[in-house]
């Protein structure tokens, strides 16, 4: 879980053994931990490491800082006791989905103020619903990632589950109803003041929905789909033949595939697994994008898409049936054409200036892909951004053509300090990491 100072830390603990002793438990009391200084202290320094756009307010940490941090907090956690609170309203920011996309993601941003509440009530809310979470669930969750969620699926390809559910979830995040929101929560929390509280919180993003921005959605957003979640743990156990089971899942917020074993004799799965998914979407009213949802049978040649990876069955050089995934063609060129901003946006600009901007960028990109088959991928990228920055170094002498002869490629990393680790780092040490449940 997030890491806490000591008191804090340790009554997150006692929430969480609680909750995983006795599943059916109702937690009273959480209140005045939520509006105790210690834990709005800690949910302001986890947003302030969050960093973030201003709110509407346009109040930002240096701001509050300069007032003075210890006042703001003690008016806050006065407002909070008093039941003052009134979240602010949303300042709404519209954003591409991908670099170059058409596609709008609209983004709705908190003030600093209602983070820190956000924060607050996530710290104590958090242990009590990480008990219930499944062992399938991996995305925002504390000490789980996507790299996690990759190697399972690749586990599952490696062990004959070759028929996939690839679901898409329209809209997912604007369409979670409040009202089946709050009953999930109500099974586990029996305080008023942290329900009316929460209700307010929520219900500043309108009829329904989650803001994608916000603090508490990602704990929220899975603790909608954990029936969903249950009902496919179910599904495994059932098909459980000592360790292995014939159906297998992964799910990263709305991302959700589902594997079934190759056999013949388990037809049945298919289809059942199917019904019994969208039968409980339907409970939750959520729909299922029909046009990018799909069912793929990798024994057929055929590949899918998770997590930014696409992935296919191949035969290893030892004749072995393994799984291969690498970074898919939209998103490397999602990161070409963010390159190729940068070095239009700057083309007037030194060098050294340009290697500073595109360097994060190729070392975050970098480092999400290279638990993949990503070789080739890599070497595409790197290829392409050494011509990039010849072409800039010779742009502004006025000079045309790559200068291979003037500048060597050692001459571009060890002097221009430009980004050199495209290592490809393999797969089994995570498939090892993966936290047992």
């Amino acid at each position: 879980m997030t890491k806490a100072p000591i008191g804090l830390q340790e009554l997150r603990r006692r929430i969480y053994r609680k909750a995983k002793a006795e599943a059916a438990w109702r937690f009273w009391g959480l209140y005045v931990h939520v509006c105790k200084l210690e834990t709005l202290r800690e949910a302001y320094r986890l947003a302030q490491q969050n960093d973030g756009a201003p709110g509407v307010d346009g109040v930002t940490f240096e701001a509050i800082e300069t007032e003075g941090l210890e006042a703001w907090l003690q008016r806050l956690r006065e407002e909070l006791i008093a039941h003052h609170y009134r979240p602010t309203r949303l300042r709404r920011v519209a954003i591409p989905k991908r670099s170059g996309s058409k596609e709008l993601r609209v983004l709705s941003i908190p003030t600093i103020r209602d983070r820190v509440v956000q924060g607050a009530l996530k710290l104590i809310l958090e242990p009590i619903f990480e008990a219930d979470f499944q062992s399938g669930s991996y995305g925002y969750r504390p000490k789980r990632s996507a790299h996690q969620a990759v190697a399972r699926v690749s586990e599952a390809i490696t062990q004959g589950r070759t028929r996939v559910l690839d679901f898409d979830l329209r809209s997912y995040f604007d369409n979670i109803r409040h009202h089946l929101l709050f009953e999930k929560v109500a099974k586990r929390v029996n305080d008023s003041e942290v329900m009316q509280l929460l209700k307010l919180l929520v219900k500043a993003t309108g009829a329904k929905g989650l803001s994608q921005g916000g603090v508490l959605s990602p704990l929220l957003s899975n603790l909608y789909l954990n029936e969903v979640d249950r009902m496919l743990e179910r599904a495994r156990e059932v098909t459980r033949q000592g360790p292995y089971t014939y159906v297998e899942y992964a799910r990263f917020a709305d991302d959700l595939v589902i594997l079934v074993d190759a056999y013949a004799r388990h037809d049945w799965l298919l289809e059942a697994t199917d019904r019994r998914l969208r039968k409980e979407l339907a409970k939750l009213q959520i729909d299922i994008n029909e046009e990018k949802s799909r069912f793929v049978d990798l024994a057929k040649g055929e590949g899918f898409g998770f997590l930014g990876f696409e992935f296919r069955r191949v035969r290893s050089l030892k004749g072995k049936w393994r799984a291969n995934y690498s970074p898919k063609l939209k998103q490397r060129t999602a990161l070409l054409r963010r390159l190729k901003d940068i070095f239009r946006g700057f083309d007037s600009q030194p060098i050294g200036r340009v290697v500073q901007l595109i360097n994060p960028v190729l070392r975050g990109w970098v480092n999400y892909f290279a638990i993949g088959n990503s070789s080739r991928c890599f070497s595409y990228v790197k290829c392409w951004v050494e011509k990039k920055v010849r072409r800039h170094l010779l742009r502004a002498r006025s000079c045309k053509g790559f200068g291979w002869k003037r500048w060597s490629r050692r001459w571009l990393y060890d002097e221009l300090g430009l980004f050199n680790n495209y290592q490809v780092h393999r797969q089994s040490s995570l498939s090892k990491a993966l936290p047992a449940r």
